[in-house]
């Protein structure tokens, strides 16, 4: 029986080992609209694995402040979230949504090039409106998707995990879409505390699939300005402002941002 002892231990350390090889890890990353500035990118890379990096104007601007700033985010060592900003329903109505979606997937290619982002890259598009895909918008998202792929480039589509009512049931923009594109990467947002912690990077991150969504990519958790609605019980952890700012530095228009879980350091393998 002697012998037999070293074969059991090794088969102890063998599957101890690749327990913790195994084990699932996750990285803190961030988004926000306005580009924080160079000279914050190390400061929040304590912190932060990756941010988001938008390639036309991100909602509500009229330029892109993120164009060319590429090389001086790489070189502060983030990942990327690479996002390009959607047409609303409004803008699709009555138009031909397919013909719009293959125009913004060629602008979505031709912006990731410019900025030097490899072939492969995931681009996600930015779907702000929840609740079930309106016949037009599965339209344009569809043959964005469809075009950005046959680009080289990998499809993503960031929305909402939040049902609300559509007909006689409850479902969420990223649950319709999930079902629609099952081969597009999903960056989930869902604030609703709990699951979400609020305005919190919690030591040792926190899992994307507490999303409600094992196969989500990236889930954002936290949104700046923060919903009184659905965030009412860690409003604490947001500021007296209701901003969500980046841990451990001055509250300023640089430092808040939107809060994010990926089990990538590089969501969108643009490095």
């Amino acid at each position: 029986m002697r012998g037999l002892r070293p074969l059991l231990l090794t088969g102890v350390l063998v599957l101890v080992s690749a327990a913790f090889c195994c084990a699932q890890r996750s990285y803190a990353g961030f988004d926000k609209n306005g580009y924080p500035g160079d000279s914050l990118l190390p400061a929040l890379r304590r912190t932060f694995a990756f941010t988001g990096y938008w390639l036309n104007n991100p909602p509500g601007m009229t330029s892109n402040p993120w164009e060319g700033k590429r090389a001086p985010v790489r070189g502060a060592g983030f990942g990327f979230l690479i996002l390009f900003n959607g047409k609303t329903d409004a803008q699709l109505r009555n138009q031909d949504a397919k013909q719009l979606g293959r125009d913004d997937a060629a602008a979505a290619v031709a912006a990731a090039r410019r900025e030097g982002f490899p072939a492969g890259s995931v681009i996600f598009i930015d779907q702000e409106e929840g609740g079930a895909l309106l016949p037009e918008q599965a339209d344009y998202m569809g043959a964005w998707i469809a075009a950005l792929q046959a680009a080289g480039f990998g499809a993503g589509v960031y929305c909402s995990g939040i049902p609300v009512l559509a007909g006689p049931r409850m479902i969420s923009t990223a649950q319709d879409a999930q079902t629609r594109f099952p081969k597009a990467k999903l960056w989930v947002w869902d604030d609703r505390c709990p699951p979400a912690p609020g305005c919190v990077v919690p030591a040792g991150v926190i899992d994307p699939a507490k999303s409600g969504f094992p196969r989500a990519l990236v889930w954002q958790y936290a949104q700046t300005p923060r919903r009184p609605e659905d965030t009412a019980a860690c409003r604490q952890t947001y500021s007296e402002d209701g901003r969500c700012y980046a841990p451990g530095l001055p509250h300023s228009e640089q430092t808040y941002l939107d809060l994010n879980v990926s089990s990538s350091a590089d969501p969108s393998r643009g490095r």
